[in-house]
């Protein structure tokens, strides 16, 4: 068994403009720094990692590599940890989109296992990415406990698997708060959720999505 210690990114700058970022490479806040170095610290006061991967965009790899410098290994970037591909979404402000694009973007906000970005990639397709890299690096350290630093819809598609549900059923599962902490299982080609959204360690310094995302 495999066991993932899927990390959301802490807040990012595209997080405080409340901004879709997709694949936009923007970095962390000097927030979202701080709770990268809080959760890198509960993890190694609390588990022993083997390895730590992460999403080549620069929030989910600093938010990765805070971890790995404190265990004393690297953080392999991994572009099959992305976001989703937000196309004509990127950088606009929840508000624009829903502005813009009301069919599509209310099908992102109320049935989001259906949705696609406009001229960008599908919730399905993400998810099946998704677990196509997750199903990898799992096997390639069975046994090891492994940290992988990644984003809020991969994260959201991948507990609406190992919950065993349909993507019509992802819409019933919350946004995880930034730098929070995603407990996942692998054992024979089977995800099984442990723990979703820890954040009880980051206290006061927990961070959310805004409710029109």
């Amino acid at each position: 068994m495999t066991t993932l210690l899927l990390i959301r990114h802490g807040e990012s700058m595209a997080n405080t403009e409340k901004r879709f970022a997709g694949h936009w490479d923007i970095p962390l806040s000097p927030l979202g720094q701080r709770q990268a170095e809080t959760t890198a610290a509960y993890i190694a006061d609390t588990y022993t990692v083997g390895a730590v991967y992460a999403s080549d965009l620069a929030r989910a790899y600093d938010t990765g590599k805070a971890v790995a410098d404190r265990l004393g290994l690297c953080a392999v970037p991994e572009r099959g940890l992305r976001e989703i591909m937000a196309g004509d979404w990127e950088r606009a402000t929840f508000d624009e989109l829903a502005e813009t694009y009301p069919d599509s973007y209310t099908v992102w906000r109320q049935d989001i296992g259906n949705a696609v970005c406009d001229n960008g990639e599908s919730v399905a397709d993400l998810q099946k990415r998704v677990l196509g890299t997750l199903t990898r690096i799992a096997e390639a350290h069975d046994g090891q406990t492994v940290v992988i630093a990644t984003h809020a819809t991969p994260i959201r598609a991948l507990q609406c698997h190992s919950e065993g549900k349909p993507l019509a059923d992802m819409k019933n599962i919350p946004w995880v708060s930034n730098a929070s902490l995603t407990t996942v299982a692998y054992e024979g080609g089977t995800f099984r959720l442990i723990c979703a959204g820890d954040d009880r360690h980051l206290g006061t310094a927990r961070t959310a999505l805004p409710k029109n995302v």
